[in-house]
C-alpha cells in the first residue's frame, strides 16, 4: 500500500475524517441569530480633583515659616505656614500704652469724682461737679473699650498670619519660598481636594449614547468607574463626561488613564467558544448543511457577554440562520 508523505494512507484518513463527522452528529447544534451586545469606545480619560483651591495669605509681611512642599497630605484646618508684619507689634505696643495711659486717667476721675461727692455731702460742693466727673469717667471708659478693641484686632491681625489649609487633600504646588515678602491674598500653597475623578472628551457623535449612571471599564486591570456627569456643551467638538472612580494613595493628578466607554448597541454573530475549532492557526466551524456536516474557515473576533456566557464574535464565515454545531 502506498503511504503519503507523512506516512499516512489516503485510505486512513477517509477512515479518520469520517469518524470526526460521525462524532459531530450526537452534539448540539446552534441555529445562529444575529444578538445585540453593548460597543465601546476606548479613550483616555485624566485624573482630576474635585476641587483646586489654593491656601492663600491673609495678610502681608514676610513668609518667615513654610512647613508643606509639593506632594504632601494635609488636612483640614492645618498650618502650612507663618506670615509675619514687624509693624503688628509696633501697633499692639502702642495699642498696650493707650490702654495704661486710658486706665491711669480713669483711676484720676474716679478719685476726683469720689472727692466732689464727699465734699457735696458735707455741703461744699455742687451736684453739676458731680455729674461733670461721672461723665468724664463714663467716656474714659468708653475710651477703654475702644482701645481694648483695637488691641483686638492687631491681635486677630496677627493671629491670621498663619496659612491654614482650607480643605484636605494633597499639595499640588508651593509658588512661593520661604523668607518671601507676600501681599494679601497672594498664594502660598495649591491644593487638590474633595475627591477625585475622571475626566473624559469624547466625539460629540456619542453624545447621545452617554448618560449618568452607565458604568465603564477602567485600565488594563478591570476597573470600574461610573458615569457621574454629562456636560450639556460640545467643546471642540467633543463632550465631555466625568466618571466617579476610587483613586489609590499613589496617584499623580494629570494621570492618563484607559476607559472603554459604553456608546451603543450592535448586532453580532457569535458562537460559543467550544464550538471553534483551531488548526495551523486557522479558525474552523462545523455547520449543519443538508448534504452532512460540513467545516468551514471563519475569521473570529473578541470574546462579548451573552445571556449565557461568554461567546466569540465571528468576523466573517457565517451568516445568521447557519447551524453550527456545538460539541
Amino acid at each position: 500500500m502506498s503511504m503519503s508523505r507523512h506516512g499516512r494512507s489516503p485510505a486512513l484518513g477517509l477512515v479518520l475524517f469520517a469518524g470526526a463527522l460521525a462524532s459531530s452528529a450526537g452534539a448540539a447544534e446552534l441555529v445562529l441569530k444575529p444578538s445585540e451586545v453593548m460597543e465601546t469606545k476606548a479613550v483616555y480619560g485624566r485624573i482630576e480633583p474635585r476641587d483646586v483651591i489654593p491656601a492663600r495669605a491673609r495678610i502681608g509681611g514676610v513668609l518667615v515659616q513654610l512647613d508643606v512642599t509639593e506632594g504632601d497630605s494635609v488636612k483640614a484646618g492645618q498650618s502650612l505656614g507663618l506670615v509675619t508684619d514687624d509693624k503688628l507689634a509696633l501697633q499692639l505696643r502702642a495699642a498696650d500704652a493707650r490702654i495704661r495711659a486710658l486706665n491711669s486717667e480713669q483711676g484720676n476721675i474716679r478719685a476726683e469724682g469720689e472727692r466732689a461727692q464727699t465734699l457735696l455731702q458735707r455741703g461744699a460742693g455742687t451736684q453739676q461737679r458731680v455729674d461733670q466727673l461721672q461723665t468724664q469717667l463714663d467716656v474714659i471708659r468708653n475710651q477703654i473699650s475702644a482701645a481694648e478693641a483695637d488691641r483686638a484686632v492687631v491681635l486677630q491681625q496677627a493671629a491670621e498670619g498663619e496659612i491654614v489649609a482650607p480643605v484636605a487633600g494633597r499639595v499640588l504646588k508651593v509658588p512661593v519660598t520661604r523668607n518671601a515678602v507676600v501681599l494679601p491674598g497672594e498664594q502660598i500653597a495649591i491644593l487638590a481636594g474633595g475627591g477625585y475623578f475622571l475626566r473624559l472628551a469624547l466625539p460629540e457623535r456619542h453624545a447621545g449614547q452617554l448618560a449618568v449612571g452607565t458604568d465603564v471599564a477602567i485600565g488594563e486591570a478591570g476597573g470600574k468607574g461610573r458615569i457621574a456627569k454629562v456636560f450639556p456643551q460640545i467643546e471642540n467638538g467633543r463632550v465631555i463626561a466625568d466618571v466617579e472612580i476610587a483613586v489609590p494613595g499613589d496617584y499623580f493628578v494629570g494621570t492618563r488613564v484607559l476607559v472603554q466607554v459604553p456608546v451603543g448597541l450592535r448586532p453580532v454573530l457569535a458562537v460559543p467558544r467550544n464550538a471553534i475549532r483551531t488548526a495551523s492557526g486557522i479558525d474552523f466551524v462545523t455547520l449543519v448543511t443538508a448534504t452532512g456536516p460540513r467545516e468551514v474557515v471563519i475569521v473570529r473576533g473578541e470574546g462579548v457577554m451573552s445571556g449565557d456566557g461568554e461567546v466569540i464574535e465571528v468576523l466573517s464565515g457565517l451568516r445568521a440562520g447557519d447551524r453550527v454545531v456545538v460539541p
